[in-house]
């Protein structure tokens, strides 16, 4: 296995930031979680328009895709829209 990534993973939140779900994940991975903390601001802006009163944003680990697995994954919110 070689060297893991980050994404960021939109959260989408009753009010006082309360039974978060995961509602998007961006297709961008980082390289370390400076640069996805950095981003985390910018994602939340980009995916605003996502029906809950409270929208967090935060940096989790992942391990790059293989080879074996070409396909394109949904994001949750894709999945939650149908």
């Amino acid at each position: 296995m070689g060297p893991g990534y980050f994404i960021i993973a939109i959260l989408g939140c009753a009010d006082g930031s309360t039974g978060c779900i995961p509602v998007a994940t961006p297709p961008v991975h980082f390289a370390s979680i400076e640069a996805c903390s950095a981003a985390t601001s910018a994602a939340l802006v980009d995916n605003s328009d996502l029906d809950f009163p409270t929208l967090v944003a935060e940096c989790r680990p992942t391990a790059p895709a293989s080879a074996s697995d070409d396909r394109a994954q949904p994001s949750a919110a894709d999945r939650l829209r149908g």
